[in-house]
């Protein structure tokens, strides 16, 4: 794919699709990504409001995320026609990952903007059942040029994950950023911009309110010493039962920014696909952010030296409909 000078005209018929390209998903529905149009082509940086400094520390989650932006901007972009690639250049200095510039021929992908607007992340109960095993050599055969897809009973994750719970709401800057970007009632004034809703994370009404004042800091303050992490972390439990399926996206050990952001736009294909198939996905990312957890998942997966997990995930047939997520916009 050759690139050729960005100008007005695909400046503008980018801009034009970025409702579209803002489908991609990012851990707690943060959505950091910036467009800059300039004269070489658009410029793809984060806001660092945007971020989760606390429970990312690395990056890891935030480069994954970007990389899912730059895959679905090639997909939008090859749906109507226009030619783009993408040029990673990251700077942490600038806060810049990439850019898309222009190509001579859209991006080559079985994909379409249609699919982008399907794929949903859905964290209620799932139809019992493993995933087949033309669905696992679909999604490990979309990754294989940047990493590779491990799989495992998902009811082998529910001690990592009620673990992973309570070490996240023990942690009073994790909790606290977490708190940040909940949006439990409609009345939130972001509700619908960004963040994780209520009916994203599959609570009833009053399972929202109680999870509202259970996170107040003067709440949170008073009883996290008595208790109250483990009934936080309780409510996930039962999540991982029966025979569904986990996927683990693997990666190299000392995996850099573009490195992630190649593991993040294969993650987009191999969700994608699993979207084309009526299938959701459940991202489990605090169990990689949980160093105990992370290392127990290691060896579970019998993971070498040079290999670490950067995705962990639930997938399978929802049984009920999930809802869309919130998008800066509206």
């Amino acid at each position: 794919m050759t690139a050729s000078p960005a100008g007005p005209e695909w400046a503008a018929a980018m801009r034009a699709l970025a409702a579209q390209c803002g489908r991609a998903p990012s851990a707690h529905n943060t959505q950091p990504w910036q467009l800059r149009y300039e004269d070489s082509g658009v410029g793809v940086y984060w806001d660092p409001m945007r971020a989760l400094p606390v429970s990312d520390p690395t990056g890891r989650d935030l480069f994954l995320g970007l990389g899912a932006y730059l895959e679905t901007c090639l997909v939008v972009a090859a749906g109507a026609g226009l030619g783009a690639d993408v040029v990673v250049d990251v700077d942490r200095a600038a806060r810049r990952v990439a850019w898309l510039v222009p190509a001579a021929e859209p991006y080559a992908t079985r994909f379409t903007a249609d699919d982008v607007a399907s794929r949903r992340s859905a964290r209620g109960p799932y139809a019992a059942g493993p995933l087949p095993d033309d669905v696992l050599d679909e999604a490990a055969a979309l990754v294989e040029d940047a990493g590779g897809i491990r799989h495992l009973p998902a009811r082998a994750l529910a001690p990592l994950l009620a673990r992973a719970d309570r070490w996240m709401f023990a942690a009073p800057e994790v909790t606290a950023e977490l708190r940040e970007w909940l949006r439990l009632r409609p009345s939130h004034p972001r509700y619908a911009q960004d963040g994780l809703t209520d009916r994203a994370l599959g609570l009833s009404r009053a399972e929202a309110a109680g999870l509202e004042m259970m996170l107040r800091p003067r709440v949170y303050g008073t009883f996290r010493r008595a208790g109250l992490p483990a009934a936080l972390a309780a409510s996930s439990r039962g999540l991982l039962r029966g025979e569904g399926t986990a996927l683990v996206l693997v990666g190299p050990a000392a995996a850099g920014p573009a490195e992630l952001v190649a593991l993040g736009r294969a993650l987009m294909r191999s969700w994608l696909a699993l979207a084309v198939r009526g299938l959701a996905t459940h991202p489990l990312s605090q169990i990689l952010d949980c160093p105990a957890t992370a290392a127990e998942l290691a060896t579970l997966l019998d993971l070498a030296a040079h290999e670490r997990a950067v995705a962990v995930f639930r997938t399978g047939r929802p049984l009920i409909e999930p809802p869309r997520s919130a998008r800066r916009g509206g």
